[in-house]
């Protein structure tokens, strides 16, 4: 990978998000790639792969809670942005107590999403 790009990890069962938030980041100049399941995430990705992931809360099979859990058991270090269209209070408290490194409301401002992915590079010293 370029050293100038950087990868962005997107999982999220609605392929429009999906499409929608590869379109955007690409234009931003990452480089992106996108799964409709968490176990699909898991079975191409290794654990040792640098990037930020995108995770959406709500999804069949393994939710978002578990990829995070999963995530930090697995000892990875790839910062995550949780997201949710889910309307309940609380949520950004849980996805920080669940080590995120931020949460996004759907639909949400693309440039607070840039915002987040430029904090969680400038976090992550691997970069």
């Amino acid at each position: 990978m370029p050293q100038n790009k950087k990868q962005i990890y997107i999982v999220d069962d609605d392929t429009s998000v999906c499409r929608a938030l590869s379109v955007l980041l690409s234009t931003y100049g990452f480089i992106v790639s996108v799964f409709t399941t968490a176990e699909e995430f898991f079975r191409l990705v290794p654990d040792s792969d640098l990037g930020c992931l995108i995770l959406d809360i709500h999804m069949p099979g393994m939710d978002g809670w578990e990829t995070q859990r999963r995530l930090l058991e697995s000892g990875a270090s790839r910062p995550v942005i949780i997201m949710s269209a889910d309307k309940n209070g609380g949520l950004a408290e849980r996805a920080a107590k669940a080590g995120a490194i931020g949460f996004l409301q759907k639909p949400f401002n693309d440039l607070a999403l840039i915002d987040l992915i430029k904090a969680a590079f400038k976090i992550n010293k691997k970069y």
